[in-house]
């Protein structure tokens, strides 16, 4: 059948299996893991030399330095405001639902030492200064040896206004790169056939090392986060989307549907960045807004997280009988607004800036986070999707703000797909 020549197809099907030997076979399920990882690595090796090319060659094509600050002052404002409306929800519908009343738990009773790395990190979390710090790199090849993502960044912008200051005699370097640029694609393209094999190894190991029984405890707060983060794409962003770009939610979905598989299967959005700048751009986006709008989104832009943060502090202050007042929620939103953006690239973010939050409130027991350490793995597949449909629909609502969107173009792709 044709259909199985598709690769979202194909990543479909590596997932069923995945969960069908993780349920049948743990323990060999288990070790299906270093397969997802050999996937995921491969792509990270790509991530910084596919983003430096793509800015570099994108803003030394426009030739306009403002252009290049409007659209990264316009993204700020806009993932600043989206972030904070993911917040908010995630705020109001736990307040709304309550998912973890009734649940009468002693946080003295937790056992705080299956978190402890977690909120050692958060209460060495770096300052503001050190944040910025950070996305200066060490020299200029540690940026890339590193896997900073706003390090890539910051030495790419530079590298590009090098190149605009150099006038007329960069031209053959901006070819060189332009050209450098499409075989990595290709190298990505040929990668891609490995991701149906990941996607099946990354759920096999989920489902056998963690087990749906442990999903029956926390059910409850599993779905009102699932249910949230599809509220919030369909209702909020494709709502903005639809009004502002004539764009349907459910066409763009149709569009990007294998990369939204990628991430499912392996539970992680950076794995399709490359496939996303690629396939944005041939959408009608102009490259210079992809490429400083998709990473600058994978660092700033997180509303799948945002939602888990403002929805996990909520049940675990109604799990553990802790009263949070509407003075103190507004507080946590504020809190967790700067944190998320401060801890962009750390590994299990998400639990540091819980815990961190948590800390902060002096209210609710840090050593709840416990409850849902469980399900979070059930729980990253809802955060990475949601991370990576938001920056999609973002890199095209500010290109269409500033100005650098093929409606046309965009319609025609967007009707076949």
């Amino acid at each position: 059948m044709k259909i199985f020549k598709h690769l979202y197809a194909q990543v479909i099907i590596g997932i069923i299996l995945g969960i069908i030997l993780g349920i049948i076979s743990p323990n060999i399920a288990t070790h299906m893991k270093p397969f997802a990882d050999i996937f995921i690595k491969l792509i990270k090796m790509l991530i910084a030399p596919i983003i430096f090319l793509t800015i570099v060659s994108g803003i030394a094509a426009m030739r306009d330095l403002k252009a290049v600050g409007k659209i990264g002052g316009a993204a700020l404002v806009y993932f600043f405001l989206t972030t904070l409306a993911a917040l908010a929800i995630g705020v109001i519908v736990a307040n709304l639902l309550h998912p973890g009343s009734g649940m009468n738990i002693d946080a003295n009773a937790l056992d705080i030492n299956a978190a402890q790395a977690y909120i050692g990190k958060a209460e060495q979390m770096d300052s503001l200064q050190g944040f910025i710090f950070n996305i200066i790199p060490h020299s200029f090849l540690s940026a890339f040896t590193d896997g900073e993502i706003l390090q890539v960044l910051f030495v790419a912008i530079l590298f590009a206004i090098g190149l605009l200051l150099y006038g007329d005699g960069a031209e053959p370097i901006v070819k060189g790169i332009q050209k450098l640029s499409k075989v990595f694609f290709k190298i990505i393209h040929a990668i891609m056939h490995y991701a149906p094999l990941a996607a099946f190894a990354a759920m096999a190991y989920t489902i056998g090392e963690y087990g749906l029984h442990s999903l029956l405890g926390l059910i409850g707060v599993l779905l009102c986060f699932y249910l949230t983060c599809l509220a919030f794409i369909f209702i909020v962003l494709g709502a903005i989307l639809y009004f502002y770009c004539r764009i349907s939610i459910f066409q763009l979905i149709g569009y990007i549907k294998t990369e939204i598989l990628i991430v499912l299967g392996t539970s992680s959005s950076e794995t399709v960045l490359p496939n996303l700048i690629e396939k944005l751009t041939d959408l009608g986006c102009k490259k210079t807004v992809v490429g400083l709008v998709i990473p600058t989104g994978y660092s700033f832009n997180l509303d799948g997280t945002a939602i888990y943060l403002s929805l996990a502090a909520l049940f675990i202050a109604q799990a553990t009988n802790s009263h949070l007042s509407f003075e103190q929620q507004l507080f946590m939103l504020g809190v967790m607004l700067i944190s998320s953006k401060g801890a962009a690239g750390v590994t299990g973010s998400g639990f540091i800036i819980l815990a961190s939050t948590l800390a902060a409130i002096g209210v609710v027991p840090v050593s709840g986070i416990v409850i849902i350490l469980g399900i979070d793995r059930f729980m990253s597949e809802g955060r990475a999707i949601t991370n990576m449909i938001g920056n999609s629909i973002g890199t095209i609502i500010i290109a269409k703000w500033q100005k650098s969107f093929d409606s046309e173009k965009a319609k025609k792709i967007l009707a076949k797909s």
